[in-house]
């Protein structure tokens, strides 16, 4: 979405392909993009995002190309091609089905407003009306219009629904308000903020981990109450780096359910009263770098603190999968590997040992400042 936003504000038409609805295994979720920038002379320019990996790219791309001469949006299933080896499909057996139009200014800078707050927005696009309205949704208002004060009341109360659920995806409602299966399609997209990961303990891997975790498209701190190794100089691509007592900060500082903790230190004066914190809180992931005798140590002193079992079930120590992991960088992998597999359903297994679908069920929010389409 700020990719968008940036060649909107230089006066450039930008096409917007959005997955809309999938069925099967299909490589993207709905709500990933793929968008098209026009040139000052007109022509098609760069492409941004992505829709399906690679399988239907081009015909996407044509297709984008087509909006940004006309303005006209547009909407096309794409599926396995077998009668036609030449015909865009996707190998994978799945299906998707693609909406194409022009990014609206407006839309786009409601977005990243609410965003840059950390609230979740959500837009709601008519699909089966022409022209395609768009309503804006966040927990503080809406802006926009589907067409009629009762849809967008109606819009308004199913929106709200799934930005609690942090879930994109297609609604049906009917023209005087009510949800019937009859009437108008509504596209919701919801736009969450990028998820927070907190990394405790200024060392080696942490400078790594940082890295990967930024890239990952998390919004990533690194705390520790050293000074003189805290600083911006030693961690780049972290977005802050607060120098306070681990437990302090955590203790201060905004965690939901999306967050994911990391503690580096393995140093017992921090660890300890840190994870006791993280514990008791709402982190989706947390876990403990440590070998197996710190571990131990450290859960006894947890328990004593009166952590419960249920509690003390939750912290991943050692932190990492198994992947012979020896530098910085690879210990660095082996951590981010393993919050992808506990975010996403993972195994953390080879795909090759393993049977039935690879993709695995997501949740369809987009997070907004990676890639295209937040």
């Amino acid at each position: 979405m700020r990719a968008v936003h940036t060649r909107l504000q230089r006066g450039r038409r930008v096409a917007v392909a959005t997955v809309v609805r999938t069925d099967g295994s299909a490589p993207r979720a709905v709500g990933a993009c793929l968008a098209v920038v026009q040139e000052a002379d007109g022509t098609p320019g760069e492409v941004l995002g992505s829709v399906s990996g690679g399988c239907v790219e081009s015909a996407v791309h044509e297709l984008a190309c087509e909006v940004l001469t006309d303005g006209r949006p547009r909407q096309t299933l794409y599926g396995t091609a077998q009668d036609d080896p030449f015909a865009p499909g996707l190998t994978c057996g799945g299906t998707i089905e693609v909406r194409v139009a022009l990014a609206a200014a407006d839309v786009v800078d409601a977005v990243l407003g609410a965003v840059a707050d950390r609230r979740p927005v959500a837009v709601a696009t008519a699909l089966t009306a022409d022209p395609h309205r768009q309503l804006v949704v966040d927990p503080l208002g809406h802006s926009g219009s589907l067409g009629s004060g009762r849809l967008d009341a109606a819009a308004v109360d199913a929106v709200r629904g799934r930005l609690g659920a942090g879930a994109s995806g297609v609604v049906r409602l009917g023209a005087d308000g009510g949800q019937r299966a009859d009437d108008l399609e509504v596209l919701v997209e919801v736009f969450a903020p990028a998820p927070r990961w907190i990394v405790f303990g200024a060392v080696d891997v942490a400078a790594a981990l940082t890295r990967v975790a930024a890239f990952l498209g998390f919004h990533v701190t690194v705390c520790d109450a050293r000074a003189a190794f805290t600083t911006v100089a030693r961690f780049p691509d972290a977005h802050e780096v607060v120098v306070d007592w681990p437990h302090r900060y955590l203790a201060r500082t905004s965690v939901d359910a999306q967050t994911v903790v990391t503690v580096l230190t393995h140093d017992l004066k921090f660890d300890v009263p840190l994870l006791q914190v993280a514990l008791r809180g709402p982190a989706g992931v947390v876990g403990a770098m440590g070998s197996r005798r710190t571990h131990a140590d450290r859960l006894e002193r947890l328990r004593a603190a009166g952590l419960s079992d249920a509690q003390l079930d939750r912290l991943r120590s050692p932190v990492g999968l198994d992947l012979g992991a020896r530098t910085p960088e690879e210990t660095a992998v082996s951590i981010a590997a393993e919050v992808v597999a506990a975010r996403g359903g993972g195994t953390g297994r080879p795909l090759r040992d393993t049977r039935g679908r690879i993709h695995h069920e997501q949740f369809a929010t987009v997070t907004a400042g990676v890639g295209v389409c937040p």
